[in-house]
């Protein structure tokens, strides 16, 4: 045991512990966290949903109605009346034959990766896809795994040109979760068409924020293919919890035979489903929403420039300001708090070695002069 406290020690010494820090509350754009009123550009919330009245209401109808628990698995008796109502109407909302719902978007990608990929398939992966996604990938035990640079489309083409496996998938996330940019998914899918591949895209980050009524990165760049299998998140931009995977009725079936993180886990308890399909109608109804976020990182993105750090340029929700090194960054989220202010200090692994940032995400339910707040500091701070 004694290991573990000097491989604890190392990371400290790395400036690499992480901690958590307890939230008191519901999720607003300002938190009361370890008992401080706290500025907060930490969450995941991108329209400020997670505390919306309409999702309040809809949990406790169905807490009346259903109980908490599911009970058991999906194929035994957990699978409710309202998880079932959920992939209808994403289905049917995303253009797509079926849905499959998961507990969380990392069990998602980690059940649905190993399902499709054969072990004789060539994979092609973006080198800053998420934890989830290279886990997934690893789990699949694909034959041949190939990393291209970070949107590298000449780099991708000649990994498929070379690739000698009769089956081949380009996976990828659609928006970044710490660079906050969007893949060239266009490019890729006409790769798909050109190499025979099949894409697997996590959405997590696009879903909900982009495209018409909220329909995601697809959506925003205006692409549809049958090559295309679509993931995405409930816990982000909808407020609630889980995930789902869209595609043809086909695909979700097999998936549904053979991805083992929803075989082997209980039911998405109904409350949650039924959270999830108000926050739906939020979505598709509320545009002010999405039109708010844009305009607050407008706003960002313009005070950011001038700063002393990298701030890379965005349209999604998520605004990184890159400052390097692990101390850095760590006194930087220190001396923010200090001032009210909670923007988290993203290091290694989670980014490359060299690039730790604060991760500055926005919400629908910041104002113009919250957002100020965090540059007039970073101002003061620089």
């Amino acid at each position: 045991m004694n290991t573990f406290d000097d491989k604890l020690r190392a990371l400290r010494e790395q400036g690499l512990l992480r901690q958590r820090r307890t939230v008191e509350g519901p999720q607003e754009a300002v938190l009361t966290v370890n008992g401080q009123k706290m500025l907060a550009f930490a969450s995941n919330d991108y329209l400020g949903l997670a505390n919306h009245p309409d999702l309040v209401l809809a949990a406790h109808e169905a807490l009346d109605q259903f109980g908490l628990g599911a009970g058991a698995s999906a194929l035994i008796s957990g699978h409710s009346e309202r998880v079932a109502a959920l992939e209808t109407e994403l289905a049917q909302w995303l253009g797509y034959e079926r849905v499959l719902h998961f507990s969380t978007g990392y069990m998602a990608n980690l059940g649905i990766i190993p399902a499709l990929v054969g072990s004789d398939a060539a994979v092609f992966s973006d080198a800053l896809n998420h934890a989830c996604l290279i886990d997934g990938i690893r789990l699949s035990r694909a034959d041949a795994v190939n990393i291209y640079a970070h949107g590298d489309m000449a780099q991708l083409e000649d990994a498929l040109m070379h690739a000698q496996a009769s089956e081949k998938w380009i996976i990828t996330d659609a928006v970044f979760s710490m660079d906050g940019d969007l893949a060239p998914l266009k490019a890729i899918v006409a790769l798909a068409e050109q190499y025979d591949a099949q894409v697997l895209v996590d959405d997590a980050h696009g879903f909900g924020v982009l495209g018409e009524e909220g329909r995601g990165t697809l959506s925003h760049l205006g692409i549809r293919s049958p090559r295309v299998i679509y993931m995405a998140t409930l816990g982000k931009a909808a407020g609630v919890y889980g995930a789902f995977v869209a595609a043809s009725t086909h695909v979700i079936e097999w998936l549904m035979q053979r991805a083992r993180t929803y075989i082997f886990t209980t039911g998405t308890p109904p409350v949650l489903a039924a959270a999830c399909l108000a926050s739906l109608r939020r979505i598709r109804k509320d545009e002010y929403r999405r039109q708010r976020l844009r305009e607050l990182g407008v706003r960002l993105q313009v005070g950011l420039k001038g700063l002393p750090w990298v701030a890379l340029p965005s349209v999604s929700a998520i605004h990184p300001l890159v400052l390097g090194d692990n101390f850095s960054v760590t006194r930087m989220a220190d001396a923010l708090r200090d001032r009210g202010i909670w923007v988290p200090a993203i290091r290694p692994p989670t980014v490359p070695e060299g690039a730790a940032r604060l991760r500055i995400s926005l919400s629908a339910n910041h104002s113009e002069e919250q957002v100020d707040e965090l540059l007039a500091a970073l101002r003061i701070l620089a």
